[in-house]
């Protein structure tokens, strides 16, 4: 961690979930894309894949402790609760699960035990039509914000999918551009990865423009993907560009960050211990090299080149006891942290 660390404490790694699932069902992830965590403390991660492998595209479930409990899907496709290309995933409070579809322009939604109950939105340029769902996040009265990155705003519906209004696209030239991640505090307040301004906004939930992070000084975001805040208000931005997580003291001003501290999960130990092979040429690689000089300042490369480090952190989530989760999709795995 660096720059005003002392103001923010210590962020704790806790532990690493996952392992990359090659198959289209089962124990593991798959391009994880987003995380959400139920009242009793489960993950549900959306796995996105890639185009080869959409037959896997589906939500997996575990608990904290790594037990895999099931997972759901309706299939590849634009029929009723399928999916093409998930991005973000969000509870209401009665633990129904809202994912959105950047290609279908839609909104589906699911309950905790993974069946399909109902969508909602479609293509198109009206105020309450979708071009290119993506971050969402549910209040405390329910309303669902959604950013919507075509139309550079953030639009929010009842729990329903009834349109309530759209804000953040032209802000006094504060406008959202291409917004992707969006988080909410228990003031029901709305935070967003402005990805292509490289900032991150804040704006009361009647659309209202608050504030802006990562504009100046020490903090300065390059693709901002993904953004949550804990119950004592600090901010937590996956900044997908420079391959780390952000974390912002409640007024913006404090800041520290992390590359990441991955472990080999419980998952990977099981897939090692049963495939003593994989185990000898893992032993055997250089999993923390030393890099050359044309690489040791290019986020991306010393990331991909070394395996502790967030490698594709697309998106955040905290839960209730103010653990961080962050999803990184290259590794196909979430590392857990907890700021003391």
């Amino acid at each position: 961690m660096t720059a005003t660390a002392a103001k923010l404490g210590t962020l704790e790694y806790i532990k690493t979930i996952g392992v990359t699932n090659n198959g289209d069902n089962g124990r593991g992830f798959a391009n994880p894309y987003s995380i959400a965590i139920d009242s009793s403390g489960n993950s549900y991660v959306i796995n996105r894949c890639d185009p080869v492998r959409a037959r896997a595209i589906r939500a997996s479930v575990q608990d904290f402790d790594e037990n895999f409990l099931f997972e759901f899907s309706e299939g590849y496709g634009s029929g009723p609760g399928q999916f093409v290309l998930p991005v973000a995933v969000a509870f209401n409070g009665d633990d129904e699960l809202y994912i959105t579809d950047e290609h279908n322009n839609r909104v589906v939604v699911y309950d905790a035990k993974g069946k399909f109950l109902t969508q909602w939105g479609q293509g198109g340029s009206e105020p309450h039509e979708f071009d290119g769902p993506a971050g969402i996040a549910i209040d405390s009265s329910d309303n669902v914000y959604v950013a919507d990155q075509g139309s550079n705003s953030i639009k929010k519906f009842t729990s329903t999918g009834e349109h309530v209004s759209n804000f953040g696209s032209d802000e006094d030239g504060r406008g959202l551009n291409q917004p992707w991640g969006v988080g909410i505090d228990d003031g029901d307040n709305i935070y967003v990865a402005d990805w292509r301004n490289d900032l991150v906004k804040k704006f009361a939930s009647d659309g209202t423009y608050l504030e802006t992070y990562g504009g100046g000084g020490d903090v300065r975001f390059n693709r901002p993907s993904g953004v949550a805040v804990d119950s004592e208000g600090y901010i937590y931005v996956t900044d997908w560009g420079n391959e780390r997580l952000c974390v912002l003291t409640p007024d913006g001003l404090g800041y520290a960050d992390e590359r990441g501290r991955a472990t080999l999960s419980k998952w990977a130990i099981d897939y090692f211990s049963s495939n003593p092979d994989e185990t000898t040429v893992r032993d055997k690689a250089n999993l923390i090299p030393d890099l050359p000089p044309e690489y040791s300042n290019d986020p991306y490369h010393v990331s991909s080149q070394t395996e502790p480090y967030f490698w594709g952190p697309v998106a955040v989530t905290v839960d209730n006891e103010n653990r961080v989760y962050v999803v990184e999709s290259n590794r196909h795995r979430i590392q857990i942290y907890k700021r003391s």
